[in-house]
């Protein structure tokens, strides 16, 4: 029986105010309409970043909404214009794109396109700004584009990446954000050499995928610095070799580590979005050669403060958006590290409920445990 061009209701999580527990829900979610798919998910994960914006605390509420965006999944039909993927291939959606037409796109140097590229606010589709999912005739919102948190969902076709039908969804779904916005981090930004020193500021599962990538490129020292000791011993599986908790000393954190280094770590990867980590992150980098990547997302009244001199001593300072993979170009070879043995991520999913229970994932994450909560679908 084929639903391509009909309505199919499935079950959903729906956020129906901020900060409210998510409720499993009978929805309609509309077919796929050009340059659209439609996924039926069989595997999604909790982010921090669902989390923030189901709370609601710091940007504009847009409820009911249908949260998540760390998923994998099987298309179940496409909409017109769609040629690169067809029903029953296995993808990821991802929460940013891929118009492969736009100055970014044809650009070697960047992954934001302009079209696709993130957006927080829009809570619809961009061909006709409406939603997929409603409920009693009423619109439920989207997410990022991708809204995966529910059987059955709609996304641009240049944000959905068809990968190698034998990986196993309930693993490569978490390259779809987290893992990858690390792991490229590391690999693509910072490109330590084999040997090197990696400080890694934030040791949550972004902060641990760089420290995986630091370990992937033979990186002799892997300095993990966290606030929460409790973090310590499990990111010795990622690579981390020693820990620094600032709390633990009486000066500025760069300070120590440029003791414990020499003068510096040789590259350093900031994953907590606090802006004094960022400056600490800069500063605790080796003159003449040091690179320092950002990559958490700070308040927005935030403002960066350092010596220029830092620079004029031949420190480089870096960002990084989603690891600088291009969604469909890129994580394909990144499916394919792990699907080598390269790359591990089991040791990221500490945690599984069934999509029933997915107010558990949220509770684990507040609490601060665990990295991955995998959340399956019902089948």
């Amino acid at each position: 029986m084929s639903t391509a061009g009909q309505v199919i209701r499935c079950k959903a999580a729906v956020a129906w105010e901020a900060g409210k527990p998510l409720v499993i829900e009978e929805v309609d979610v509309a077919p796929p309409q050009k340059h659209e798919v439609r996924l039926k998910i069989l595997f999604t994960s909790l982010c921090h970043t669902d989390v923030y914006f189901w709370e609601a605390k710091g940007q504009t509420p847009l409820f009911p909404r249908i949260f998540g965006h760390e998923a994998g999944g099987i298309v179940e039909s496409v909409g017109e214009g769609v040629t690169d993927l067809q029903p029953g291939d296995h993808v990821l959606p991802v929460f940013t794109g891929e118009c492969q037409q736009c100055r970014h796109c044809k650009s070697s140097e960047s992954n934001m396109c302009e079209l696709l590229r993130i957006n927080t606010d829009r809570g619809v589709m961009i061909s006709d700004g409406q939603t997929r999912f409603s409920k009693d005739g009423k619109p439920i919102y989207h997410f990022v584009g991708t809204s995966t948190f529910s059987e059955y969902t709609v996304a641009h076709s240049g944000c959905v990446t068809k990968i190698d039908p034998q990986a196993p969804l309930d693993k490569v779904c978490v390259l779809s954000c987290g893992i990858s916005t690390g792991l490229g981090a590391t690999l693509n930004v910072a490109k330590p050499t084999r040997g090197s020193t990696v400080a890694i500021f934030g040791l949550g599962a972004v902060g641990l995928a760089a420290a995986e990538g630091a370990r992937l490129a033979g990186a002799s020292r892997i300095i993990g610095i966290d606030l929460n000791p409790s973090r310590f011993n499990d990111a010795k599986k990622f690579g981390v070799t020693e820990f620094v908790n600032p709390k633990d000393h009486d000066k500025p954190v760069q300070e120590v580590i440029a003791e414990m280094t020499d003068g510096g770590a040789d590259r350093s990867v900031e994953c907590t979005g606090n802006v004094n980590a960022m400056i600490s992150a800069f500063e605790c980098v080796h003159d003449g050669w040091g690179v320092a990547v950002l990559v958490g997302v700070p308040n927005k009244d935030d403002a960066f403060k350092t010596h220029p001199m830092n620079l004029l001593n031949e420190r480089t300072l870096k960002g990084t958006f989603f690891g600088n993979y291009k969604p469909k170009t890129d994580l394909p070879s990144v499916v394919a590290k792990y699907m080598n043995k390269e790359l591990e991520l089991e040791k990221f999913i500490t945690h599984q409920v069934p999509f029933s229970e997915i107010n558990k994932a949220f509770d684990i994450m507040l609490k601060g445990e665990g990295l991955r909560c995998m959340i399956t679908m019902g089948h």
